[in-house]
C-alpha cells in the first residue's frame, strides 16, 4: 500500500510512518513533483494541491482514494473520480471552526464600527460619540446549513440573534430557529439583517445570487461571503456595491482569484476584502490527519471509509 502526500506534513510524517509500518509513505511538495513511478504505483493521495487535475490522475492507475485536506472539492475532476470509482474525503467540519470565528469577527467588526475607529485613529480623530449596534435580536440568514453555517449559527445564538437557514432539504437543524428549502430564497432574503453565503460550489449554486436578490435585501443589509465566489458574478456584486443596494459586504472569496491589483473592488468603501484566508488554520493539518488516520484504519481492513465522505454526485 503506497500513500503519497501532496505537501509536507512536518512532524506528522513521522507519526504516520510509525503508526502504519505496513504502508509506504511518500511526502512530496506539489503534484507536479511526484515522480512518474510513484504515480503509477500509489494507492492513496492525501493533502491539497489546487493544480491537481485529470491529466495527473490519469497517471495513477491504482488510485483508490483521495483524502483532500480542504472542504471545497470543486477544483477536482469529480466526474473522473466517479467514473473510476475513486473515493474522496475532505476536511469538512475542521475548517468550520476557523471560518465560523471569522464570520463572527466580520459581524462584530461591522456592528461595532471597528473600521471607522481605525480610520479615525489614522486621522488622529477622537470621536467619543460614535455608537455601535447590538447583535441581539437581529436576523441572520445562512445560505447553506452545513458544518460552517451550523457552527457559526451556534455562535450567533450566543448573541441572541435570530438564525434562519436555507438548504436543499429544508430540514430543521440545531441552532437554527427556522430552516427553509433554497427555493424560498426570494421570500426570506428581504426580511433579514445579515446574509451569509456558506454554500459549496455546485452546478446549482453558481451565480445563484442575482442582482434582483440584492435589490430585495434591505439597504442596511450586510452580506458576507465565505463560501465560494461563484455564488454571484463579479460584475453583479460590483454593480450592487456601486449602487449602494446594501450597506456593506465582507468578501473572502471571489469569482476569479487571486484579485488583480487593478480590480475595481479595491476602490470601493463599502466592501471589506480578505484574501481567501478564512479557512487558514495552524491546527488544520493535525485535525485533518486525524480524520485520515481513522479512515485509513478501516481502509486497510477492507472496510468502508467512515468520516467526511464526499458525495461525488452532489460535490460535497
Amino acid at each position: 500500500m503506497k500513500v503519497v502526500s501532496l505537501f509536507r506534513l512536518g512532524e506528522l510524517e513521522d507519526e504516520l510512518v510509525e503508526k502504519f509500518p505496513q504502508v509506504d509513505f511518500k511526502f512530496i511538495k506539489k503534484a507536479k513533483n511526484i515522480p512518474f513511478e510513484d504515480r503509477q504505483s500509489l494507492d492513496i493521495l492525501i493533502g491539497y494541491d489546487g493544480e491537481l487535475d485529470e491529466s495527473f490522475l490519469k497517471d495513477c492507475p491504482n488510485l483508490k482514494w483521495i483524502a483532500w485536506y480542504a472542504t471545497g472539492v470543486n477544483s477536482l475532476p469529480l466526474d473522473y473520480l466517479k467514473n473510476h470509482n475513486i473515493k474522496l474525503t475532505n476536511s469538512r467540519g475542521v475548517q468550520a471552526k476557523q471560518l465560523s470565528e471569522f464570520i463572527l469577527a466580520f459581524i462584530l467588526d461591522d456592528y461595532k464600527k471597528m473600521r471607522t475607529s481605525f480610520i479615525n485613529q489614522q486621522n488622529k480623530v477622537y470621536d467619543s460619540k460614535m455608537v455601535g449596534r447590538r447583535l441581539s435580536g437581529d436576523k441572520v440568514l445562512f445560505l447553506g446549513t452545513g458544518a460552517i453555517a451550523s457552527r457559526a449559527a451556534k455562535l450567533a445564538k450566543a448573541f441572541d440573534m435570530q438564525v434562519i437557514g436555507l438548504s436543499n432539504s429544508g430540514k430543521d437543524k440545531e441552532w437554527f430557529d427556522e430552516v427553509y428549502k433554497i427555493e424560498k430564497l426570494n421570500e426570506v432574503i428581504g426580511e433579514v439583517d445579515i446574509i451569509i453565503n456558506a454554500l459549496p460550489e455546485t452546478n446549482e449554486t453558481i451565480h445563484l445570487l442575482q442582482y434582483d436578490h440584492f435589490k430585495q435585501m434591505s439597504n442596511d443589509a450586510l452580506f458576507i461571503n465565505v463560501g465560494r465566489g461563484t455564488i454571484v458574478k463579479e460584475t453583479t456584486i460590483l454593480k450592487v456595491l456601486k449602487e449602494n443596494l446594501i450597506r456593506h459586504a465582507y468578501l473572502d472569496v471571489f469569482e476569479n482569484e487571486p484579485l488583480d491589483e487593478n480590480n475595481p473592488l479595491y476602490e470601493l468603501d463599502n466592501v471589506t476584502i480578505t484574501a481567501h484566508i478564512t479557512g487558514n488554520d495552524n491546527n488544520i493539518n493535525k485535525e485533518v490527519t486525524d480524520i485520515f488516520v481513522n479512515n485509513l484504519k478501516h481502509f486497510l481492513n477492507n472496510k468502508d471509509l467512515i468520516e467526511n465522505i464526499v458525495d461525488l454526485n452532489k460535490g460535497y
